[in-house]
């Protein structure tokens, strides 16, 4: 089996919390995978060797600063009242239908599986861990990293 149940996920209270609870279609929509799969498809995406965003080798697609086209805040939005919205940056930089497979790498071991659309809606409950997460999608070029200094990075992998 590739996923956990949201049940056996460490993490479940960030989808369950309650000043922002996902509704219940939603929370069918989020697919932990297990630490297998994770291992796996970090190694395959994101680094063969390095275990987290933090210890990242220079030949590793992220470390390349070219890669990077530019970086924005995203913590104004995250604690703003008005907008649930992802910075308009990022929702410009990433052009894909509701229904691309993403995937939202935390590290090596705990990566989940979800749609653009329930990434999109639920983006504040995904970064109750901002500490380097890195958002990829199946067959897609475009990236995006998260830092907990409010900003993330759009880019492209190689």
């Amino acid at each position: 089996m590739s996923y956990l149940t949201l049940d056996e996920y460490q993490r479940k209270w960030i989808f369950t919390h309650q000043s922002m609870p996902l509704p219940e279609g939603s929370l069918a929509e989020i697919k932990p995978m297990t630490q297998a799969r994770s291992a796996q498809l970090w190694k395959e995406n994101i680094s063969a060797h390095s275990p987290d965003s933090e210890r990242l080798s220079s030949t590793d697609w992220p470390s390349v600063e070219n890669n990077w086209i530019e970086a924005v805040d995203w913590m104004a939005n995250w604690e703003s009242e008005q907008t649930d919205s992802l910075p308009e940056a990022v929702l410009a930089h990433i052009d894909w239908q509701d229904d691309v497979t993403v995937y939202f790498c935390y590290e090596k071991y705990n990566v989940i599986e979800t749609k653009w659309s329930t990434f999109k809606k639920h983006w504040k409950n995904f970064l109750f861990y901002d500490d380097g997460p890195i958002l990829i999608a199946r067959r897609r070029k475009q990236a995006l990293w998260f830092n907990d200094k409010g900003q993330v990075k759009l880019g492209t992998r190689s």
